[in-house]
């Protein structure tokens, strides 16, 4: 059987203006060509439904043993965070919470805690609780549809961050609630993102582009203005014929994106995305994409999430009272994209 680390590619690209597409809502770019640059080397996996990918620059290539080693982490984070797999930590937790307090490890309950710190950050808008509402309107299973108005009711009773009961002297979690399930979709590949580029920091890694599928991006450093990041989004290009929402540039900062782009359904000429709102129980509406820039990719994709929810109104209030958030909220009137907050190692420009 091959050693963990036989699994990750390696893939060398030759450095002219280099841009990885991202199909639906993020397309990572390396920023200014750096001398010496002649190619990138993308080190890559699949996990978590995604392809987690570490960019660097062919001087940085010396870094590539440390990437690959780094990426090997993600599978244990799979394993212990997936509610598809039936021996996960969290399916476990699901299944068994609401009867009786199961213990976990330290760092699943700190992010447990930092879900329900979000949660009553962003009004409710951010809950990992969510997972009933997702599975009656069929996006759990890819299988979209418009439930009837009942199921969605008995759907909502199951839901809210205020039922877990986290015991932090015997860190133990607990459901008060029946029928409630925890999902860390949301912020799982941030999450994940944030503990490779731990490990490419400890053994000194200065410069690299971090990715978990199309809609979660970590830069480490960056070289002149940092790393490019173009957000876009393929429903913008129905109407105006360009999907480009945005050009970012970071260092040391991460960004993740939210949209209903890829899983939808149709009912009666309306189109109802794959994010629901939990506290209606219907799919978020009035937002064509949000993203969000913040210093930790976990932060980022739990806000994309919540800003898409709770649009521009949530996300100025949320930026205004925490300092180094940024937030991007594309109305779906197609309009220019507002920008909220700041971010010392973000330089975002905004398309027209």
């Amino acid at each position: 059987m091959p050693q963990p680390d036989t699994l990750a590619g390696v893939d060398f690209t030759d450095n002219g203006p280099f841009r990885r597409s991202r199909r639906d809502f993020l397309t990572g770019t390396a920023g200014k060509r750096a001398a010496g640059d002649d190619y990138w080397i993308r080190v890559h996996r699949r996990a978590m439904a995604c392809r987690f990918e570490i960019t660097l620059a062919s001087q940085d290539a010396g870094w590539v043993p440390a990437a690959r080693t780094a990426l090997n982490d993600i599978d244990r984070i799979e394993s212990e965070l997936s509610i598809f797999r039936d021996d996960s930590v969290v399916t476990h937790i699901n299944r068994c919470a609401a009867d009786r307090p199961v213990e976990v490890d330290d760092e699943l309950f700190d992010l447990l805690d930092r879900c329900g710190q979000m949660y009553r950050a962003t009004d409710g808008a951010f809950d990992v609780t969510s997972t009933a509402l997702s599975r009656c309107w069929g996006f759990l299973q890819r299988d979209g549809r418009v439930p009837p108005a009942d199921v969605i009711a008995s759907a909502r009773a199951c839901v809210g961050y205020e039922a877990v009961d986290l015991d932090r002297t015997k860190r133990t979690v607990g459901f008060c609630r029946s029928g409630l399930e925890i999902n860390l979709g949301a912020v799982g590949k941030g999450f994940a993102l944030d503990r490779v580029a731990s490990g490419m920091r400890k053994i000194g890694a200065s410069h690299a582009l971090l990715s978990a599928g199309r809609s979660s991006l970590l830069a480490i450093g960056g070289r002149g203005l940092g790393w490019h990041v173009d957000v876009v989004s393929p429903r913008r290009s129905e109407t105006v014929g360009d999907r480009l929402l945005a050009r970012v540039w970071l260092r040391d900062a991460a960004i993740g994106t939210s949209g209903a782009g890829e899983q939808f359904v149709i009912a009666d000429g309306t189109r109802y995305g794959h994010v629901v709102d939990p506290r209606t129980g219907w799919p978020a509406s009035g937002v064509l994409s949000a993203s969000a820039i913040a210093s930790s990719a976990e932060t980022a994709d739990a806000l994309s999430t919540a800003f898409l929810i709770g649009g521009a109104e949530l996300a100025e209030r949320y930026c205004a009272a925490h300092l180094g958030v940024m937030a991007l909220v594309t109305p779906e009137d197609r309009s220019s994209t507002l920008v909220f907050g700041k971010h010392d190692g973000a330089l975002v420009k905004t398309i027209d």
